[in-house]
């Protein structure tokens, strides 16, 4: 699995996940530029993501939905806050209601992706920072440590495949 590291901080009211893949950096960077790569690992394998829209330039939005096993469907947004090709991307994540727009029971988080190269691996950080101790806590409670921790785990299988170029 490429998962190496994942950590929640309270002082910081952070999430921290880190993997490697034995891809370079531009690859695993198709990964989040794409938008079909990134609906076939975005969601736990069980809440599989659809990307309605993704518009992936700083001040782009994107519209995602993942679908529950029961077919509810779970509405979010990101809007790009910055892109360094093909190293960095910071973004606002946060629930939808169904028309996409942004719900207000909880707050968004802010996102940052780092991809850097280490020892012939691309090594992939996910830091999400949440507004306040109890955002990160809900999150928590909804399963986000783990959703991430599957999602990730689906990731190998897309670099194995034939990139969309």
């Amino acid at each position: 699995m490429p998962l190496i590291e994942s950590k929640r901080d309270v002082d910081t009211l952070s999430m921290t996940f880190v993997a490697e893949f034995d891809a370079d950096v531009e690859r695993v960077w198709q990964l989040w530029e794409d938008p079909r790569q990134l609906e076939r690992w975005w969601g736990p394998p069980t809440y599989p993501a659809t990307f309605d829209s993704h518009d992936f330039v700083v001040g782009g939005r994107s519209a995602y939905h993942m679908t529950g096993p029961d077919g509810e469907l779970f509405r979010g947004w990101w809007t790009v806050d910055a892109i360094d090709a093909p190293h960095r991307i910071e973004f606002t994540d946060g629930f939808a209601d169904e028309n996409g727009e942004p719900a207000d029971f909880a707050e968004p988080s802010h996102g940052v992706v780092t991809l850097e190269e280490v020892a012939g691996k691309t090594r992939m950080t996910v830091v999400s920072t949440f507004a306040n101790a109890e955002s990160l806590e809900q999150m928590l409670q909804m399963g986000m440590e783990e959703g991430m921790r599957e999602a990730i785990g689906q990731i190998d299988a897309i670099l194995a495949s034939q990139p969309v170029i």
